[in-house]
């Protein structure tokens, strides 16, 4: 294989491992975010039943003190009651005795109601901050293999960039300089593998006669449609049983 097409390849693959490193970088901001997010939702989920819960005692109570206010007047109306001296009062205080135990029971009633959804609001409480313990737990050990993978991708970004100085400095100059024209105006990817007579990037299919070149990997070839440098990789011969190679068509 050409030397320079050779040196090209392995900088085509530092160089798209590079920008896959930058690109989640880049990204780790929004994942830092989303993790901010996970323990909002969880954390809001544990205030929201609070508040439900409180809401339901606030209720309570407030039911509660109209129950003391009905059950005052109902001791009012049965002392009139002892005290009155004719028929007509005694059925008028009855009735308003009737009306105060009526508003009693529809109190106490609602009491009961509030009583058995405080018992579910509160299940809810428990188990919004069990979940929200498990959140935090969950993220902050998607955070710290966030960090990790950070550390590893810069890393990894340093052992790059020098391979690359190293790598490009063994390149001639103008095969350098036609993969880093065409890696600018083709989102990095100067290099493309040629098969079947296809550029795999752009998928558009080489002249014979230029792709019969290209099978000999001995000189710089471009694509006519996206100028990506081409490079062919032969296939494997195929072995029978016995470990005889077969013949097989490029």
């Amino acid at each position: 294989m050409n030397a320079d097409l050779e040196r090209l390849i392995a900088l085509q693959k530092l160089d798209s491992a590079a920008q896959d490193a930058n690109r989640r970088l880049a990204a780790a901001p929004e994942r830092e975010s989303a993790l901010d997010l996970r323990l909002e939702t969880a954390l809001r989920v544990v205030t929201t039943s609070k508040e439900r819960l409180a809401e339901n005692q606030n209720a309570r109570r407030a039911i509660e003190k109209e129950v003391a206010v009905h059950q005052g007047r109902l001791s009012k109306f049965r002392e009139q009651a002892m005290a009155v001296k004719t028929n007509q009062e005694y059925h008028a205080v009855q009735k308003e005795i009737g009306f105060a135990q009526g508003e009693i029971k529809t109190l106490e009633d609602q009491i009961l109601e509030r009583m058995v959804e405080a018992d579910e609001l509160a299940a809810q409480v428990k188990r919004a901050e069990s979940e929200l313990t498990a959140e935090q737990k969950a993220v902050e050990a998607d955070r710290r293999a966030m960090v990790a993978e950070v550390q590893s991708l810069q890393a990894s970004l340093e052992k790059v960039s020098a391979e690359r100085a190293e790598l490009v400095r063994a390149i001639s100059p103008n095969v350098l300089a036609t993969f880093e024209m065409v890696a600018r105006k083709r989102n990095g990817i100067a290099v493309s593998e040629a098969r079947d007579g296809i550029c795999t990037v752009c998928h558009v299919r080489l002249r014979p006669q230029v792709f019969n070149t290209i099978l000999r990997n001995e000189d710089i070839l471009q694509c006519d449609h996206c100028n990506r440098i081409l490079y062919f990789v032969p296939r494997a011969t195929p072995v029978s049983a016995d470990g005889v190679p077969q013949s097989s068509a490029q």
